[in-house]
This record gives C-alpha cells, sequence and structure tokens, in this order.
C-alpha cells in the first residue's frame, strides 16, 4: 500500500482533487435519480388517483356503463364487483377477468398501490386501486398508467451519467494534474537552486515568481533565510581571521620574551622578562575567555529565567572599583529587578565600567533608573574622555574594532568588551546604545523590568 501510495504533491493533489469531485458526483447523481423518480411516479399516480376516484363515484351514484370511455391520465380501467364480477373496464381491458385476484373485504374506500406486470404491453404499469360501498355491496375500482416514460426517462438520465462522470472526472484530474504543475514550478525551480548552493556559493538566491502568492513569499523568505546564512558566514569568517590576528600578536611578544629570557644570562633580568611574559599571558587568558563566551552568545544558550536585584548587582560592581584610577559615582534607584543571569549582566556592567575607565580624564558616573511607568530598567555609564563621534556610535559595538588602535592596545583593549555588552544586553531582551552626550561618551543599556507577579515561580538571586 505504500508503494501504491502517491508520493509528489502533484500527484497527491490529483488524487485528492478527483476523489472529491467522484464522491461529490455519485452523491449527486443518487440524489438526481431519487429525485426523478419520486417526481415522475408521483405524477403518474395521481393521475390514475384522479381517474379510480372519478370512476368509483360513478359506481356509487349507478351511472357505471359497461364500457369505459379512454381518459387522460390511465391507460386502463377495470371496476370488480366483490364477487370478482367485471362490472365495467376500459376497451383494452374489455372480456378480461379482474387483474387482481385478491378481493377487499373492509368497506369503505382504501387507497393501495403496487407494481403489476404488463398487460400486453413492454412497459410496467403503476396501478391504484379505489374501493368503495355502493348499492350492490363493494366496488373496486382499478386505474392504472404506464410508466413508458418513467423507465424512458430513467435510462436515458442513467446513460448520460454513466457517460458523462467519467468524462468530468477525467476532465478535472487532467485540470488539476496541469494547474498544480503550474503552481509547483516555480516550487522546483527553488529546490533546484537551493540543491545547487553550496557553503562556498551562498551569495546566490532561489528566483522569485511574480505571482505574488504564498510561493513568492517562500522564495523571498527563502532568500532572506540566505542571507542571513550568507552574513553570519562572513561574520564567522571575520571574526575568525579577527581572532587569529588579536592571537598572533600576545603569542608572538609572548614567544620573543621567552626567547630573550632564554638567552638572556643575567639572573637580574628574569624578573622582568618573567613579569611581561605573565602580562601577555593574562591578555591571552583574557581573549580566550571572551571568544568563548562570544561562542555561548552566538550559541544562543538559554537564559535563567531568575529575577536579579539589578540595584545590588550594579552597586557591588561599583565597590569592587575602588582601586581604579579614578572614582566610580553611582546614583541607583533602589530595588529595580530584572530577570536573566546575574553573572551575565554582571559581565555587562564590568565591560562598560572598564571602556568608561579606559578613556575617562577624571570621574565616571552610573546611573540607573526605570522609565515608561517601571516597564524599564535603564543603565547610563558615562566619561568625560574624548568620546564617541556620531558616525562611529555603532561601530564601536563591532567585534574587534577600536577608534584609536594604538591607544586602545596600549590600554589592553581588544575591541570585544562592548561588543560583548552588547550581545548580553541583547541576549537579556534590551538594547546597548552609544548615546550623545555633552562631553565624553555615554553608553546606555535598557533592560524590560522583571514583574513581581513572576517571582512566585522563579527563585530570587
Amino acid at each position: 500500500m505504500r508503494r501504491l501510495r502517491p508520493m509528489t504533491v502533484r500527484a497527491r493533489a490529483t488524487l485528492g482533487a478527483s476523489s472529491v469531485v467522484a464522491i461529490a458526483l455519485a452523491i449527486a447523481a443518487l440524489s438526481l435519480l431519487g429525485l426523478l423518480d419520486a417526481n415522475l411516479l408521483h405524477n403518474a399516480e395521481s393521475d390514475a388517483e384522479a381517474q379510480a376516484t372519478g370512476v368509483a363515484q360513478l359506481a356509487q351514484e349507478g351511472r357505471l356503463t359497461p364500457l369505459l370511455p379512454p381518459t387522460h391520465g390511465a391507460d386502463f380501467l377495470q371496476v370488480v364487483a366483490a364477487d370478482g364480477t367485471v362490472l365495467s373496464a376500459s376497451q383494452n381491458l374489455t372480456g378480461r377477468p379482474a387483474i387482481v385476484d385478491r378481493r377487499p373485504s373492509t368497506p369503505g374506500t382504501i387507497f393501495s398501490t403496487w407494481d403489476i406486470g404488463p398487460l400486453g404491453e413492454e412497459h410496467r404499469q403503476r396501478v391504484v386501486q379505489v374501493t368503495t360501498e355502493t348499492g350492490g355491496g363493494l366496488v373496486t375500482v382499478y386505474a392504472g398508467t404506464s410508466l413508458r416514460d418513467f423507465d424512458a426517462a430513467d435510462a436515458t438520465t442513467t446513460t448520460a451519467l454513466v457517460v458523462g462522470m467519467p468524462l468530468l472526472l477525467l476532465t478535472v484530474a487532467a485540470v488539476t494534474w496541469w494547474v498544480t504543475g503550474r503552481a509547483l514550478r516555480p516550487v522546483e525551480a527553488i529546490r533546484a537552486e537551493v540543491a545547487a548552493i553550496s557553503d562556498r556559493d551562498l551569495h546566490r538566491r532561489v528566483p522569485v515568481p511574480q505571482t505574488h502568492d504564498e510561493v513568492a513569499r517562500l522564495a523571498v523568505t527563502m532568500n532572506a533565510t540566505l542571507d542571513r546564512l550568507d552574513a553570519s558566514g562572513r561574520r564567522q569568517r571575520q571574526f575568525i581571521a579577527d581572532a587569529s590576528h588579536e592571537l598572533r600578536s600576545p603569542i608572538t611578544v609572548l614567544r620573543t620574551q621567552l626567547e630573550v629570557a632564554l638567552a638572556v644570562r643575567d639572573p637580574a633580568a628574569w624578573p622582568e622578562l618573567i613579569g611581561g611574559a605573565l602580562e601577555d599571558t593574562d591578555r591571552l587568558q583574557q581573549l580566550a575567555a571572551d571568544l568563548l563566551l562570544l561562542a555561548r552568545i552566538d550559541a544562543a544558550e538559554p537564559l535563567p529565567a531568575r529575577p536579579v536585584d539589578l540595584t545590588e548587582l550594579v552597586g557591588e560592581a561599583v565597590a569592587k572599583r575602588r582601586g581604579d584610577r579614578l572614582p566610580v559615582h553611582a546614583e541607583l534607584t533602589p530595588g529595580v529587578r530584572v530577570a536573566g543571569s546575574g553573572l551575565w549582566l554582571t559581565r555587562v556592567v564590568t565591560n562598560l565600567l572598564d571602556n568608561a575607565q579606559r578613556f575617562a580624564e577624571r570621574e565616571v558616573t552610573v546611573q540607573l533608573r526605570t522609565v515608561e511607568d517601571g516597564r524599564l530598567a535603564v543603565l547610563e555609564v558615562t566619561d568625560d574622555g574624548p568620546g564617541i563621534p556620531p558616525a562611529d556610535r555603532e561601530r564601536v559595538f563591532e567585534r574587534f574594532t577600536r577608534l584609536d588602535d594604538a591607544r586602545s592596545r596600549d590600554h589592553g583593549g581588544a575591541g570585544l568588551g562592548l561588543a560583548i555588552a552588547r550581545d548580553l544586553a541583547v541576549h537579556h531582551g534590551g538594547t546597548l546604545t552609544a548615546e550623545p552626550a555633552e562631553r565624553g561618551a555615554r553608553l546606555v543599556v535598557s533592560l524590560p523590568i522583571h514583574l513581581p507577579a513572576d517571582e512566585s515561580a522563579c527563585p530570587s538571586r
């Protein structure tokens, strides 16, 4: 059965449409034949009943004649007494015995209808029996009408349906096959193009049909997916190149220092050489940790849905910066809570403070408040350094980006701090932007407030 099942969408659509039409045609044909038969039979019975009732009225009045004249609506008439004597009949039944052996025994009028065999004709007859009481006893009137029109109409309709239904069904199947093929032709073109695209051909795009339908939207969506894959591939290659470049410099310096330390025989110079090597080792370790964190963020690891007291978290991060070269002034609104990872949010605050300390001249300011009726937490970190040019306010969040490469290297930056901070903020459903400031740089983090109703399901930080 599985082998016989149609495998293509085109075949399944054709089979489904043909099956539905076949069922609908069968129901319509049966309904049509039933209605036609019922209507013709009702007309025949009505005519015969009217004639039988009229003859029965004549019998009651004693005006019955031996020969009944032909009338419209009845092919034959016969009047039979209770003892089986034929009292009157139409010309085609003259001299014939009663057409029915059974005699009604109940006075009154009885209407009954049944089929009898042909009376010298090749068509069936529908007979109406009317029994009535007269002065001479019970009299039964039989009126029959031919069903030739009924049989002819039934045969003609049946023949037309037997011939027309398969033709209509074949027409529906052919049209469905053709229309489905035309509709799926762009899908096949899309499939063939996607199958031909390799990891080195992500610049290629699938054709978009001019139909403005679901297939066209599928092609647009597919091209958008390819755009994202292409951009992701380019970012990955650029990231690998930048990471290789960033790792190469400290490794080269470390190797040089170790070679010098190995070559120098003076023990007095060893502490300075070893100290420099340790500094480059720390730089390598920090860079490796940042790269690992970026990889985890790119992997879209799910966040723990725990409430975090952002006020307490920022306060602790600021308190740990008391030994920095410049003071940090904090203005924190109490009780600001967000949902997410306390460890990652601490990293956001730490990276912003590191960046501010790197470029500030006299002080760093941290502000935490709520906006939009308490639905949004806003954290601002401001320094009084050289600031960020308007054209570079988005570029500073790109990975391995330094606005002043030489100065950044002197300050120990690898160009990953702000990129990591933005990625972590976005991962928490928030944003990180560089906003205009009167002097220096102003970095603003916006995070959705954790609703108190959710705390029942989540433990506190």
